[in-house]
């Protein structure tokens, strides 16, 4: 079974429970540590609307790009 395969069977409840979690986690963790993981939740998000980038609609793909973006940002601030 393909990774995306199984993104598509879990649960969007589930899946947004635990990408709350994990931003959560990057941005209580101190310093470089949740950095890292901010960065990593970061680049999961990007892999995940480059894959879906033809199918979705133009407006979703600027939100998508923007918080991206706003992840990232918070990636370096808070490694700084």
């Amino acid at each position: 079974m393909t990774v995306l395969r199984r993104l598509a069977a879990v649960n969007p409840t589930t899946a947004f429970i635990a990408a709350l979690a994990v931003l959560l986690a990057g941005l209580f963790l101190p310093g470089i540590v949740g950095a890292a993981v901010l960065f990593l939740l970061g680049s999961a998000l990007a892999a995940l609307t480059f894959t879906t980038w033809p199918v979705q609609p133009p407006a979703l793909r600027t939100v998508r790009v923007i918080l991206l973006a706003l992840l990232f940002v918070a990636a370096v601030s808070k490694a700084l």
